[in-house]
């Protein structure tokens, strides 16, 4: 017996937009949760639905060591902001960016009326996003923060590795 797999289709009338937790001032996006309710569970392919509304940006500054992005806006207008400086991005518009520096990316929505668009990104298990306004490095998926100028040498802290072991095989004695 074969497994019959279906098309999940969503509709404009059903999109509910939800404000994603966690998010400070400026930085208010809203999510269509659509997805989720329709049971869509995506292996290999990360997408959302998101609602820009005025005077908000999408996330802060940041690129992608290991994963590219692809927004595409299906209504309203929007500031993009990348390494080359800033540009107004409309609908309909695709916008592709790559992995590494030269793929940081912004978006502000400078208009009056919400800017909505499809972001679509590669996920091989695991990415690490840097933010250069804050010097910040965020891993995902286990979501932890560091700051940029904490980084050490791989043998940092390992100087004293033979007392290490002396202290283990003292404590099996």
């Amino acid at each position: 017996m074969s497994n019959i797999f279906m098309a999940t289709i969503l509709k404009p009338g059903q999109r509910e937009f939800k404000e994603d937790p966690n998010r400070i001032d400026s930085f208010s996006i809203f999510s269509d949760v659509s997805i989720a309710k329709k049971g869509i569970k995506s292996q290999n392919l990360n997408f959302d639905l998101r609602q820009l509304n005025p005077g908000q940006y999408c996330a802060a500054y940041h690129f992608h060591r290991y994963a590219e992005e692809l927004f595409m806006l299906i209504s309203g207008s929007a500031t993009l902001r990348t390494p080359k400086g800033l540009e107004i991005v409309e609908s309909g518009d695709l916008i592709f960016f790559e992995k590494g520096e030269t793929g940081a990316h912004q978006l502000y929505n400078h208009t009056a009326e919400p800017c909505v668009y499809l972001d679509i990104r590669t996920f091989i298990g695991y990415d690490v996003c840097e933010y250069p306004d804050s010097n910040k490095i965020y891993l995902v998926p286990s979501c932890e923060i560091f700051g940029k100028d904490a980084q050490l040498n791989y043998f940092d802290g390992e100087e004293n590795v033979r007392d290490k072991w002396e202290e283990i095989r003292k404590e099996k004695e």
